[in-house]
């Protein structure tokens, strides 16, 4: 069963079970308070997990197109992806454990055909905080699950929360046996062995947890779920990595062809990342040296060494991007339509690259001259780590060029650098994704109303082209990015910073309406990414001044966001520039 069917079945599944099937929200997030791009099904739904009402109602179901890269380092293994697709289906306040557990039995078992010897399930063991889960064991049960087939494991396996704070509740994990041999005679889900991979997780949310640690009951009931279409498509064709089916297999068939040297975790990463860079720029994404911009930026330069690894003419680049495009242009037409920018920025930053690379070079002959005048005949890990991080100068290349001029390289203290700075990277992600449902508070909402008004203000100044590419807002500030060629002038600031202060002073009400997508163009509401939306928006008008198609929340009237101060301007990419602001009391 191919991936495109399998997506297919499962919004058709939840259709036919009354579920409105919406589109998948971009990869760049829009008006989100947590995270550089969309890194769960759960993210774009937030509000609504919260209590705010869904335009599509109560029953819904998506794919959502998520991109993680705490693991970019791991991507060239047998399992590791940094862009994935979620499917996912969602209660808000409606149905919960017996229904959520009903479905999910049948959608593995009727539509995919897994025998049922085939699934083992996983549910809460209980703690001092919430009892142990019986109710799903038994609506597992009641589905078909023998009792052999369901576990109970504690918090750090089966309960889940985005960040300290906020709803959460326990989880029910489903495991696939692959039919591996058993690693132990006391060998289940939670082993690391293989036999069993997790496919998908329900997520049910009872609790909201405080500041303070401690669990209360939420008013609304959720279901929260995702199902990884890559993993279940490999699974399902009995492929070993995602990298053998059809989703990867012709481009890695390609790299092999045009390849010089035999290395197949250097073809996964090309691979990988280039569909990765892909949807990323598809969505608006674009190289800088920060943020998200940042993020794309590395993943070209990785996939651009480990062509040149495979010692594969980088001119070959723009075919292999067509031929990608191709093969996944069914999945995401959006792929074919925005093709040209994506060849043009992928190549320009390769092109960038190897002058970097060239300028890597410079710097390595001048360690290796300070190692002779010193008598040394190896390159410490300082200098390794330097050439890599300040210079983008691949280690691996680092460690050929030393061993071709007689040189050892100090690999252990390298290794140590570069653990504890994906460490950082890492935490700093996981700090990105806190915000998430912990951080939506009436300081975040005043801030994601302010932005309307920001938006509204500079589009007044500079013109209609100044449109929202992005925002990320905490407790503390808004960070708003937008289409604009220059950098603003002190006076065009302090005419936007004025024109949002007056909206605010004049203390306007803002109203939430439900409308049709068709609806709220023709009301003159501005919205982004059009195509996402589903058939039925929210359309937030504040005043006479702006009208915007958003999820929500917001504040009732503007004059209760204080004084707007802009901080900062400053370019966030090609074209887009960046506005950072605060409101005072």
């Amino acid at each position: 069963m191919k991936a495109l069917e399998i997506r297919n079945k499962y919004l058709n599944f939840f259709k036919k079970h009354g579920h409105k099937i919406i589109p998948s929200a971009p990869l760049i997030p829009e008006n989100d308070p947590s995270v550089l791009f969309t890194t769960a099904g759960m993210q774009p739904l937030v509000p609504y997990l919260l209590g705010e009402k869904h335009p599509e109602g109560t029953r819904i179901t998506d794919y959502q197109k998520c991109l993680r890269t705490n693991d970019i380092d791991e991507v060239g293994d047998n399992r590791h992806l940094t862009y994935f697709e979620m499917l996912g289906n969602w209660s808000l306040g409606d149905y919960f454990k017996e229904e959520a557990v009903s479905m999910s039995f049948e959608f593995l078992t009727k539509e995919l055909g897994i025998p049922v010897e085939k699934l083992s399930v996983t549910c809460f063991a209980g703690d001092e905080d919430a009892p142990r889960d019986e109710k799903t064991a038994e609506c597992w049960k009641k589905a078909g699950i023998p009792e052999n087939g369901i576990y109970y494991y504690g918090k750090d396996d089966n309960w889940w929360i985005a960040g300290e704070e906020g709803p959460c509740g326990p989880d029910t994990e489903m495991f696939y046996d692959t039919g591996k041999p058993a690693c132990s005679s006391n060998c289940q889900p939670s082993c690391n062995c293989g036999k069993y991979v997790e496919i998908w997780n329900n997520v049910f949310m009872e609790y909201y947890k405080t500041k303070d640690g401690k669990y209360e009951k939420l008013k609304q009931h959720n279901v929260d779920t995702g199902l990884g279409l890559e993993r279940m498509t490999m699974l399902l064709q009995g492929k070993e990595t995602p990298f053998d089916t059809e989703i990867f297999a012709p481009i890695m068939g390609k790299l092999e062809e045009l390849s010089k040297v035999d290395n197949i975790e250097s073809r996964r990463i090309v691979a990988e990342h280039l569909r990765a860079s892909m949807m990323i720029i598809s969505d608006g994404g674009r190289p800088s040296n920060i943020d998200r911009g940042y993020v794309l930026r590395k993943l070209i330069r990785r996939m651009s060494r480990h062509l040149n690894k495979l010692q594969i003419d980088l001119s070959e680049l723009g075919n292999l991007i067509d031929l990608n495009i191709d093969i996944l242009k069914e999945m995401y037409p959006e792929l074919e339509k925005n093709k040209e920018i994506i060849k043009q920025i992928i190549i320009d930053e390769k092109d960038k690259f190897m002058k970097t690379l060239a300028h890597g070079e410079k710097e390595f002959e001048k360690a290796i001259n300070k190692a002779k005048q010193e008598n040394k005949n190896i390159i410490d890990g300082q200098t390794i780590f330097k050439l890599y991080e300040t210079y983008g100068f691949p280690p691996e290349i680092t460690a050929d060029l030393a061993r071709e001029k007689g040189f050892e390289i100090d690999n252990t203290e390298f290794e140590k650098l570069f653990k504890d700075h994906q460490e950082k990277s890492r935490m700093g992600s996981e700090q990105k994704f806190k915000g998430g449902l912990a951080e939506q508070n009436e300081k975040t909402i005043k801030y994601h109303t302010a932005t309307h008004l920001l938006h509204k203000a500079l589009q007044i100044v500079l013109g209609e082209h100044a449109k929202q590419k992005g925002s990320n807002i905490t407790d503390e500030r808004l960070r708003f990015d937008f289409s604009h060629p220059e950098k603003m002038t002190k006076e065009e600031l302090q005419q936007v910073e004025d024109i949002v202060n007056e909206q605010i002073k004049r203390d306007l009400e803002v109203k939430c309406e439900e409308k049709t997508l068709e609806e709220a163009k023709k009301s003159g509401a501005m919205g982004l990414f059009e195509n996402k939306y589903g058939e039925k928006v929210k359309v937030y008008t504040i005043g006479d001044f702006s009208k915007e198609i958003c999820g929500g929340p917001h504040v009732k009237h503007t004059g209760e966001l204080g004084h707007f101060k802009i901080k900062k301007e400053e370019s966030s990419s090609a074209g887009v520039r960046r506005i950072k602001a605060i409101l005072e009391n």
